[in-house]
């Protein structure tokens, strides 16, 4: 934002919901990466944007680095998916 610029109240209350809602808009745009990834499984490419998205969203939602880092490099849907379900 540029020097000098402030929120308007409706801003404001916009960017408060946002920031206290963040970790379930997190945990649901994980949800849709995994539907998206299994919808995926032929398309190599597609896929591996998709497991880089994953990546940064795990990382947002507080998951543990060294475990998605290891779900990650193996690709594992099935371990993508259970870590969903437990951040939930």
């Amino acid at each position: 934002m540029a020097k000098g610029q402030h929120l308007t109240s409706y801003q404001q209350g916009i960017v408060k919901r946002y920031y206290e809602n963040k970790d379930t808009i997190a945990t649901q745009k994980l949800g849709e990466i995994v539907g998206e990834l299994y919808l995926a499984a032929g398309d190599a490419k597609k896929s591996e944007k998709l497991w880089k998205s994953a990546h940064t969203a795990l990382l947002n939602a507080k998951a543990t680095p060294s475990r998605v880092d290891k779900i990650c490099a193996e690709k594992n849907l099935e371990a993508l998916a259970k870590l969903v379900n437990e951040l939930f």
